[in-house]
């Protein structure tokens, strides 16, 4: 299954293998992911196309800065020629939603994902509805601070499993897309894969192994960045989590049975970059959240499996 996505994208995407491989640990462990990153370097095109090659039902949010929750989830309205009020489901009711540059709509709109994207379920008018399965949630943001952005709520980033940031393409990769890019525009991607399928895979992910020393360095992981000088908010039991269930993707995607240490190193970075916020006073001498993580990965000792 995995192949045949990778496949069907990478015949259209110029680089960003990286991004490419991610983008199925989200899919396989049931999680969410946040693309960042400056105009026109292929947020929107990539999770665009990966959104395409899978089943079920895709559908896609432009936020702008006037855009309501209810625009999101959906709302009752009076049906006039029944004189009944009827639910207009909205886009959030998909297998695949893309959301092009969240952080350009206001904080209350972004609330609008916060239950959808933990409980898989909305509530409208007090009644609670069921998300379809599989639901994933591919969102992209404009460096925070850009303008007409709204910084998106530590809450909301930690709705989200995995981030990845993205910058400009090398030259080598630029000219390449100049080469081929009305191959890309006129590109019409078909699903691969149905939305069974998905579903069978990601339950045949929640069977790897993980074995407690695994388990243990996963936590400490989490714990050595909470507890840096540096560090004025660290990571929530959320990135435990997504670390546990990140590196069974990997293993999974690999082949394997069982995780290995290297699967939760390989992953670090992309579920606890943004969950780290800094003390102001480190981030003016130039120290990053990176920075962070390539210390806990240096310092915390691995285990042998």
């Amino acid at each position: 299954m995995i192949e045949k996505i990778s496949e069907s994208v990478s015949r259209y995407i110029v680089g960003l293998r990286d991004l490419l491989k991610l983008l199925n640990v989200p899919l396989l462990s049931r999680g969410h992911i946040l693309l960042e990153g400056p105009p026109g370097v292929g947020k929107t095109m990539t999770t665009k196309f990966f959104a395409q090659s899978i089943g079920g039902t895709f559908k896609r949010v432009q936020m702008v800065p006037d855009l309501l929750p209810s625009d999101i989830i959906g709302t009752y309205y009076f049906d006039m020629e029944n004189s009944v009020w009827t639910l207009r489901r909205g886009p959030i009711f998909s297998n695949v939603l893309l959301i092009d540059e969240l952080n350009r709509a206001p904080p209350r709109t972004q609330a609008a994902f916060l239950e959808a994207m933990q409980e898989r379920s909305v509530t409208i008018e007090g009644e609670t509805l069921t998300l379809p399965e599989p639901f994933l949630v591919l969102a992209t943001q404009m460096p925070s601070g850009g303008e007409g952005t709204f910084t998106l709520t530590s809450v909301q980033v930690d709705r989200f499993a995995y981030y990845y940031p993205l910058t400009y393409p090398s030259q080598k990769e630029e000219v390449d897309i100049v080469s081929r890019v009305d191959s890309i525009e006129a590109a019409n991607i078909t699903p691969v894969v149905s939305a069974e399928d998905v579903l069978k895979v990601q339950d045949d992910v929640t069977k790897v192994y993980v074995s407690d020393k695994v388990k243990e360095y996963i936590v400490s992981l989490v714990n050595f960045v909470r507890g840096q000088k540096e560090v004025l908010l660290g990571p929530s039991p959320r990135a435990s989590i997504w670390l546990y269930k990140g590196s069974r993707a990997l293993a999974y995607m690999e082949g394997r049975g069982f995780v290995l240490p290297d699967h939760v190193k390989e992953i670090s970075k992309y579920v606890l970059l943004k969950r780290i916020m800094l003390k102001p006073e480190y981030e003016v001498e130039g120290l990053t959240s990176m920075d962070i993580v390539n210390r806990a990965l240096e310092s915390v000792e691995v285990p042998k499996v």
